[in-house]
């Protein structure tokens, strides 16, 4: 798993590089699973008009049994069976695929795929989450090579980073002293919160959510006490009301472990 974290500002790179012609519609359903549903959630709540729905409830309780004019469907590996239902919903629908010759991508009223360039992965759906984020913004006409930029330069941070909050948390194991792990983040990084949490249960085998500082503040702050709390920051309208909400958990006896990146 390391080593497909490392190999992420590479693909990041290939992945801008090769989508820069790609254009998405607005106003469509948006499907997927894991990792290939949370990252539309990010421009979604940068204000981009697009539906990001899980496929499966998707197909169950949204489609109406009518056929729509266009779907987007996202699959790293091009083969998740809750996707693959709905590609019969739509008249036409564009994948967004690792894999040029999966199911998805070669369904016969699907559009020429969008793929990612994440290469194999064994563990967790790393690579694929920020080149679904990639080939998203270039679709929409977000640049995202600035970012890039700071995740080339900043990998050394980040695994310093993670070595400080793993040691945390291994502690707060060792002492018997974890009631839960919550990853929190505003806005557009509630997608990041929910693909941390979703990484770290599919590592540690431990049980962790992500969701947002406000949800967590109606309902689950009541479990807050020996909770480690992994907030995800940056400049916001919520800055705030998140700290506020950090300080209170602290008080009830959560480890908060703050993550800033200004870039």
């Amino acid at each position: 798993m390391l080593h497909e974290i490392e190999q992420i500002p590479d693909a990041a790179a290939a992945c801008y590089e090769k989508t820069q012609d790609v254009r998405l519609p607005t106003a469509v359903p948006y499907l997927g699973m894991g990792s290939s549903y949370f990252a539309p959630l990010a421009l979604k709540f940068q204000g981009v008009d697009i539906q990001p729905e899980p496929a499966s409830e998707y197909f169950h309780y949204l489609s109406e049994d009518k056929k729509k004019p266009l779907g987007v469907l996202i699959s790293q590996s091009g083969k998740s069976s809750e996707v693959l239902w709905c590609r019969d919903l739509f008249e036409q629908t564009i994948a967004i695929v690792n894999d040029e010759q999966s199911p998805l991508a070669l369904h016969e009223r699907n559009q020429k795929p969008i793929l990612l360039h994440a290469g194999e992965e064994k563990c967790t759906s790393s690579k694929t989450y920020i080149n679904t984020l990639i080939a998203l913004y270039s679709g929409h006409s977000i640049d995202a090579k600035p970012a890039i930029n700071v995740l080339q330069q900043s990998m050394p941070k980040y695994a310093q980073w993670g070595n400080e909050a793993a040691e945390i948390i291994f502690e707060r194991i060792r002492q018997k002293r974890l009631n839960g792990i919550y990853v929190l983040g505003s806005g557009p990084n509630q997608a990041t919160a929910l693909m941390g949490a979703l990484g770290i249960q599919e590592s540690t085998k431990l049980a962790a959510s992500g969701m947002s500082a406000a949800q967590f503040d109606h309902g689950p702050k009541e479990a807050a006490k020996d909770a480690a709390i992994i907030s995800i920051e940056a400049p916001g309208p919520a800055y705030a009301r998140t700290q506020n909400i950090l300080k209170t958990a602290q008080k009830a006896g959560a480890k908060i472990i703050q993550f800033h990146e200004q870039g």
